[in-house]
C-alpha cells in the first residue's frame, strides 16, 4: 500500500519518525516538496539524524530513497548530509535518486533572500534564509532557472550562470547596496556538486512509476505542513511551495490514484515559527511550558516556536483539502502533568461562529476561539505502549481530537523514539 505523509499544521508536526516508523514498511520514500528550510528529526539507537533535504528513510540501509522534481535542491547542504551518514556507516550507492528536473538553490539565492527579509524590516516574511523563496521565483520565471540537468551540460551552465549572475548582482549593488557574486566561483562550485552527484541524477517520475508498477510500496513525504502550502495557507505567511498532500503529484509526477493512505501528522498542541497569525497561541506560562516541555526549538533556525492549543479548525482544515483519511498524534506526552487542556473546535468570527478555516491573514487575525476544556492526566506516557493503557483522560482527549477533526487517529507519539509509537486499532 502507498502512503503519504504530510503535516497537517504549520510544520515541525513530526513527520521525520513517522515516516521513519512507516519506512520499514516501504521500499522507497521520496520528498516531493519544499527544501533545506524543512528539519526532520529521526533518533536511532540513541542517535539523533537532523534532516533537511535526505528523506527520512535514509536511517533504512534497504530503502531507496527518491529527491523529487518539487523539490529546491541545495547541493551544498545535501552534500554535508550525505557525507555526514555516510560517515556513520550508510551507503547510498544504489538506492539514492536525485531527480534531474529539481531546480538548484545556489549562493546568489541565499543572498537575495537575506538581503529582501533585511530590507523588509518589521515587514519581513520570516523566511530561513536558505534562499528557497528566491529558487522557486526563478523556477517560476523560467529565464533564470538552474535545474539539476544543468550539471550535465557544464559548457551551457557557465553561460547561463554568467548571465544570471551579472543580472543579479545588478540588482544586487543598484537595490541593497551589495558586493556582487562572482559566477566563476559559483560554476566552480557547480562542477564539484557535478562530480559528487552526478551518479545519483536520473528521471526520478519514470523510476517511481517502474517501482509502483513492479509492485514496491512507495511512500511520500511532505515537507513543512498544510497551512504554510503557497496556494492553501496562511498567505502570505507560508512558504513557496504546495507543502499540502496536494503537492504530491505535482512534486513527484504521481497521481493520488496511486495512493490509498493519506496520513496527516498533527502535534497534540499547536506550534508556529516565525510571523504569522496563530489564533490559539498562548503567549503566557502556558506557552512557555508547553515551550520547554515539547523542546520546541527550530530543527533548521534554532529558533523557539511559538506555542498554543490544538487548533481543531486548523486541522480539520488541512485534512480536508487534503484528502487525509488517517492521524498520527505526536507529542501527546508533552501534555502530561497539566491540570486543563483545550482544543479549539470553532472561532468567532466578526460576531459569527465557523468551523471553517479562513486562510486571509487578517480574517485569521481577528479570529476568536471557542474552546472545548478537558481534564488532563499526571502519568508519564513515554513507556506506554498500548492505547488501551493510556490514562482514560488522555483517551478522551485523542477521541476528541477524532470527533472534532472528522478523521481517525492510528498513531500516537509518546516520546522522540522510533518506539515511543502507539497504534490505535480502529476496528
Amino acid at each position: 500500500m502507498n502512503c503519504c505523509v504530510t503535516g497537517l499544521q504549520w510544520g515541525d508536526e513530526g513527520k521525520g519518525k513517522v515516516v521513519d516508523i512507516l519506512a520499514e514498511q516501504c521500499d522507497v520514500v521520496v520528498r516531493f516538496a519544499g527544501g533545506a528550510n524543512a528539519g526532520h528529526t529521526v533518533i536511532v539507537n540513541n542517535q539523533k539524524f537532523a534532516l533537511h533535504l535526505m528523506p527520512s528513510g535514509a536511517v533504512r540501509s534497504d530503502t531507496a530513497c527518491v529527491i523529487g522534481n518539487g523539490v529546491v535542491f541545495d547541493p551544498e547542504i545535501f552534500l554535508k548530509e550525505l557525507e555526514g551518514l555516510e560517515e556513520k556507516g550508510f551507503s547510498f550507492a544504489s538506492r539514492l535518486f536525485i531527480s534531474e528536473n529539481a531546480h538548484v538553490v545556489l549562493s546568489y539565492h541565499k543572498l537575495e533572500d537575506s538581503l529582501r527579509e533585511s530590507a523588509l524590516g518589521k515587514n519581513k516574511i520570516g523566511t530561513t534564509n536558505r534562499g528557497i523563496g528566491p529558487c522557486y521565483a526563478d523556477k517560476i520565471g523560467r529565464s533564470f532557472a538552474v535545474r539539476v540537468a544543468d550539471f550535465r551540460s557544464p559548457e551551457e551552465l557557465k553561460k547561463k550562470l554568467n548571465n544570471i549572475i551579472e543580472y543579479k548582482n545588478k540588482v544586487f549593488s543598484a537595490v541593497y547596496g551589495a558586493e556582487p557574486i562572482d559566477p566563476e566561483e559559483v560554476y566552480q562550485s557547480c562542477q564539484t556538486y557535478s562530480k559528487k552527484l552526478g551518479k545519483y541524477i536520473c528521471n526520478t517520475t519514470k523510476y517511481l512509476h517502474e517501482a509502483i508498477a513492479s509492485g514496491k510500496k512507495v511512500l511520500f513525504e511532505g515537507a513543512q505542513g498544510a497551512l504554510l502550502d503557497l496556494d492553501h495557507g496562511t498567505f502570505p505567511f507560508v512558504t513557496s511551495s504546495n507543502a499540502s498532500a496536494l503537492g504530491m503529484s505535482t512534486g513527484s509526477g504521481i497521481p493520488s490514484s496511486k495512493v490509498e493512505r493519506f496520513l496527516g501528522v498533527v502535534k497534540a498542541y499547536t506550534t508556529r515559527v516565525g510571523s504569522g497569525p496563530f489564533p490559539t497561541e498562548q503567549d503566557n506560562q502556558t506557552g512557555q511550558l508547553i515551550r520547554d516541555k515539547g523542546n520546541e526549538y527550530g530543527t533548521t533556525t534554532g529558533r523557539p516556536r511559538r506555542c498554543g492549543w490544538f487548533d481543531g479548525v486548523a486541522a480539520r482544515y488541512a485534512a480536508a483539502i487534503g484528502g487525509i483519511n488517517e492521524l498520527a498524534v505526536m507529542h501527546l506526552d508533552t501534555l502530561a502533568g497539566m491540570e486543563e487542556l483545550k482544543i479549539c473546535p470553532s472561532y468567532m468570527l466578526d460576531g459569527e461562529e465557523t468551523n471553517f478555516f479562513p486562510v486571509d491573514a487578517g480574517d485569521l487575525e481577528r479570529a476568536e476561539c471557542v474552546y472545548e476544556t478537558f481534564a488532563g492526566w499526571s502519568e508519564d506516557l513515554s513507556e506506554v505502549k498500548e492505547y488501551e493503557k493510556l490514562p482514560e483522560n488522555a483517551k478522551r482527549y485523542i477521541e476528541a481530537l477524532e470527533r472534532i477533526t472528522g478523521v481517525r487517529v492510528s498513531m500516537i507519539g509518546t516520546g522522540p523514539r522510533r518506539d515511543q509509537i502507539i497504534y490505535k486499532n480502529n476496528g
